[in-house]
């Protein structure tokens, strides 16, 4: 694994979550278009301000060879991941505080239309906040990147149990800042391989 610089106190880790199985879309989505996704979404982070940024491996096992990770991109395996995705987000956090930055940006493997835009705009969002939350929001609809400022990490970890990440501590909290990004990505998921041929 790359080594990491010393922290930057305003800085934050990008988090790629693609420990899961995809079960869904037939197998995980870290190999998605031949890691295709994998790299789009470090590269959103990468060039969206994050540093580090890290991508959480599961159900692809604990070697990263064959993903096609862009070149120094640090990586974890969680090796609880099939407990959920509380698993992954807890690690996430983990190594967020043991990369020493103050916040955490945590994109999932599976919405290839996030670009480097839309993490700069919430990521600034959550650094101007009070609350040091915010969230991509596309048609009006809650989704990603999530920005979370370290004062939270604690109780996310937690309240997170199951196939809950840290939905359960941020849903309905007045001082999340929704960022729009409907001019900038759809924000949409991809769950289905059907939906990729479209």
């Amino acid at each position: 694994m790359p080594q990491i610089d010393p922290p930057v106190p305003s800085a934050c880790t990008g988090i790629v979550l693609a420990a899961g199985a995809g079960t869904r879309y037939g197998k995980p989505k870290a190999l998605a278009e031949n890691g295709a996704w994998l790299r789009s979404a470090v590269t959103a982070l990468r060039d969206g301000g994050c540093d580090p940024v890290i991508v959480l491996l599961g159900a692809t096992g604990p070697d990263p060879a064959g993903l096609g990770l862009p070149p120094d991109t640090a990586w974890r395996w969680v090796d609880d991941w099939a407990v959920g995705l509380s698993a992954t987000v807890r690690a996430g956090l983990r190594a967020a505080a043991d990369a020493g930055t103050r916040y955490v940006a945590f994109l999932p493997v599976d919405i290839p239309d996030i670009g480097p835009d839309v993490v700069a705009r919430v990521l600034a969002a959550a650094r101007a906040s009070e609350s040091g939350l915010a969230r991509g929001v596309f048609s009006d609809t809650p989704g990603h990147p999530v920005v979370i400022e370290n004062k939270h990490w604690d109780a996310i970890s937690a309240g997170s149990a199951g196939d809950t990440g840290a939905g359960s501590y941020l849903y309905g909290r007045q001082d999340m800042v929704c960022v729009t990004c409907d001019d900038l990505a759809t924000g949409a998921d991809r769950d289905f391989p059907e939906v990729d041929a479209r």
